[in-house]
């Protein structure tokens, strides 16, 4: 299933982006960063977009800045955490209970809910939109989603699918190694 169907132009949406599971599953499986805007615009698609929410961890990289900036320029609220370390350097950074009550928040405004992420840990919240009416649907890349959370999706859009769409490649194309005669 890769069509998020049907879609009404009167339906309110709301986009839930998590982008630490987009960043690594688009990372480990495609060597890739995500496109924010075909996203934004698939998940849309036509529809009365009431919010769109991406859940960022602020690492203290030099690039974050730049990547909360594009963001926010597409039109996607950014909510922030820091990374927690702690003793011994175990690193934490997670949103997976931000963005389930900001879905559950929103529901009463929303006509449709697109949750970025393949996250399995979200298949409850899944559950209680489709409880109170509300389609759910799911954009993620498939080799990385959990096949509960599927289950619970009335739609599912693989990013995967069309890779020219959603991926910006991050790897050089390879070279020839260069050979040096030590004579």
């Amino acid at each position: 299933m890769t069509t998020i169907s049907p879609l009404h132009p009167s339906q309110r949406v709301g986009i839930f982006i998590d982008t630490q599971n987009l960043y690594h599953s688009a990372r480990s499986a495609f060597s890739a960063n995500v496109n924010y805007k075909a996203l934004l615009d698939t998940a849309v698609s036509g529809r009365h977009l009431m919010r769109a929410f991406a859940y960022v961890i602020r690492a203290d990289s030099s690039d974050e800045n730049k990547f909360f900036d594009a963001l926010t320029d597409l039109g996607i609220e950014t909510r922030v955490k820091d990374l927690q370390i702690f003793y011994g350097g175990e690193k934490k950074g997670d949103w997976d209970v931000g963005i389930a009550i900001d879905i559950v928040r929103m529901s009463e405004k929303l006509d449709a809910v697109v949750l970025v992420s393949g996250d399995g840990d979200f298949t409850e919240v899944l559950k209680y939109v489709r409880s109170r009416g509300i389609r759910a649907e799911v954009m993620a890349f498939r080799k990385t989603t959990s096949a509960k959370l599927l289950e619970e999706a009335d739609s599912f859009y693989d990013l995967g699918s069309d890779p020219a769409k959603f991926l910006i490649p991050t790897s050089k194309p390879n070279r020839p190694k260069r050979v040096f005669n030590k004579a």
